[in-house]
């Protein structure tokens, strides 16, 4: 008899599958090409719904020193689109909460420093908390003091004992990646002044499935999240919502502000709005999560049957964007290099390797102007509109550009 695995968040058993994408390798894991001929590790990656407390996750079969590690290939700071959403929110915080010179602001996996630089320009004292190596090292060669630690209850204890409490603490699409979710957040109030905010954005679960979005999968993001699903795992850290806004980051994003459950910051109308929204399509009981594993299975045949068919025809399909997600929608497919020969990327950490399981050589994006290809098959389709503006000289030569995600698309 198989023992289900055990919810990250209320321990509960996990029966329910919410979609089951099979085994792949670690989605950033690029190979280099002297490592070509070794094997890859791969896991499951099999995403339940948990029956009480409705936490979305992937079984965690993965340690996270083996994701985070000193050649993590992931660099905030390569989309321009990503860069100015920052720009933006810290304009936003330092208006609303009136940080200054005498404040301190946080943020938790941190990168390369590409938020924390804009509140270092404006003279705001800042801490980036950042578990690999190699992008920490990036932060503080452009002035982001930075720590390299997982951010848990024994850093926040440890970083409050040194005097870091902070005025404000952003986590950008980083609760995800935490296996242990209780931990994380029970972190935020030891290191939170009193009156101190902490927002934190992550990819809205009901965008995901009333987009299709299950390339956003993969076992970086232990768990994929509602507010009703958030509220309960805050609650239990002593932590209040009291307000949210929608984003259009990451095809769908939901930005939280919560503070302690005694700080005085009033409750917004927009919490109930986006409460009421999961209600309506399902999300306050299990049964509301089923159907996602066949659309799921639409995609994957709709896009295996456009590549056979463009092999079929002689015309070449080229991907653009070596994402994460983009692996996980390849090799959900089973896609390799003989439908997809190439896929460019600007981020120099992951050209002239192969990409995780697919095999598939990442070049860079004049590679694809020499090549000419018929089809650029976005990989990022959140960031479709800012490809498309770099890469509109494929119309010169008939280029199309297709998409995969929420059905395929060829324009």
């Amino acid at each position: 008899m198989t023992i289900p695995p055990a919810c990250l968040g209320c321990g509960a058993p996990l029966t329910r599958t919410w979609v089951d994408l099979g085994r792949q390798p670690l989605s950033n894991n690029f190979i280099s090409l002297e490592d070509a001929g070794r094997a890859e590790a791969v896991y499951p990656l099999h995403a339940r719904v948990c029956d009480v407390c409705l936490l979305v996750q992937v079984d965690s079969v993965v340690p996270p020193d083996a994701i985070f590690n000193k050649d993590y290939a992931y660099f905030s700071s390569f989309s321009d689109s990503w860069l100015a959403h920052c720009r933006g929110y810290v304009a936003d915080m330092v208006e609303r909460f009136e940080l200054n010179a005498g404040s301190r602001v946080i943020e938790i996996a941190s990168n390369d420093g590409y938020m924390l630089q804009y509140f270092v320009e404006r003279g705001i004292p800042v801490l980036g908390i950042e578990p690999s190596l190699n992008t920490a090292r990036a932060a503080e060669a452009r002035g982001v003091r930075t720590e390299t630690v997982f951010f848990g209850t024994a850093t926040a204890r440890d970083l409050a004992e040194r005097g870091e409490a902070a005025d404000l603490i952003a986590a950008k699409n980083v609760m995800a990646h935490v296996p242990d979710i209780n931990d994380f957040v029970a972190g935020i109030p030891i290191l939170l002044k009193p009156e101190g905010v902490f927002t934190v954005e992550f990819p809205h679960l009901l965008t995901t499935i009333e987009g299709v979005q299950f390339d956003t999968i993969y076992h970086e993001h232990f768990t994929y999240l509602s507010l009703l699903a958030v509220e309960v795992v805050f609650r239990r850290a002593g932590l209040r919502i009291f307000d949210v806004e929608r984003l259009g980051t990451h095809g769908g994003s939901l930005r939280v502000f919560a503070c302690r459950a005694d700080a005085a910051h009033t409750r917004t109308a927009r919490v109930e709005t986006v409460r009421q929204a999961e209600i309506a399509a399902g999300l306050d009981r299990p049964e509301g999560y089923a159907g996602f594993d066949a659309k799921a299975r639409r995609v994957r045949d709709d896009l295996l049957d456009f590549l056979r068919m463009a092999k079929a025809e002689g015309k070449t399909v080229i991907g653009y964007g070596a994402a994460a997600k983009g692996n996980t929608l390849l090799n959900y497919c089973g896609v390799d290099p003989g439908l997809l020969p190439l896929i460019v990327d600007l981020s120099p950490a992951k050209q002239n390797k192969l990409a995780p399981g697919s095999r598939v050589p990442v070049g860079t994006p004049q590679n694809l102007i020499e090549a000419r290809p018929e089809y650029v098959l976005i990989l990022p389709w959140n960031l479709r509109p800012e490809i498309e503006r770099q890469m509109a000289g494929i119309r010169d030569w008939g280029g199309r550009f297709v998409v995969a995600i929420p059905a395929l698309q060829i324009n």
